[in-house]
């Protein structure tokens, strides 16, 4: 396993994000999104992170947004990326962990993502639904996780408000 450098994104570095989740994803979906979330008030600076190659190259990618458990306010992780002929390198790993650690310096609470629910839990997610957090939206029970940064303060119960480009 590489240790990858990981860094919050620069200007410079918004094509390469672009071209790393164009080519992690079937369409244009999901980095149409990170451009509008971009534009978006639910935008915190910092917590957008790139895993980079030995060249200072971004390959890996992790966003956090704005988002909220009921009233409280959390983070929602994604998109997360990774060049195809990086995927499986650590690369992606290392930008999630990068984007929680600077969550969590930064004060944040706590942190939900709808994904793969094989993935996420190496990182300390776990079933939203445990907590009493869900969705507007019909999702696999198994694929909405949630994780508390902070030991001292629990996960909020309630329904997750994502920022509007999400569409949720």
């Amino acid at each position: 396993m590489r240790n990858w450098i990981t860094r919050a994104e620069t200007s410079a570095d918004i094509p390469a994000i672009r071209d790393i989740v164009l080519a992690a994803f079937d369409t244009s979906l999901e980095a149409d999104l990170v451009d509008a979330l971009r534009a978006d008030p639910s935008w915190i600076e910092g917590l957008s992170l790139v895993s980079t190659d030995e060249n200072g190259r971004p390959v890996g990618y992790a966003l956090l947004t704005r988002c909220h458990i009921g009233d409280a306010p959390a983070l929602c992780l994604g998109p997360c990326a990774v060049r195809p002929e990086q995927q499986n390198s650590g690369a992606g790993s290392a930008a999630v962990r990068a984007a929680l650690s600077a969550a969590k310096g930064m004060g944040e609470r706590h942190v939900v993502v709808l994904g793969h629910p094989t993935y996420y839990p190496r990182f300390g997610f776990t079933r939203a639904s445990a907590h009493g957090i869900g969705l507007t939206i019909d999702v696999p029970d198994e694929a909405l996780m949630a994780l508390t940064l902070d030991a001292e303060h629990p996960l909020p119960s309630g329904t997750v408000r994502y920022a509007a480009p999400f569409g949720i």
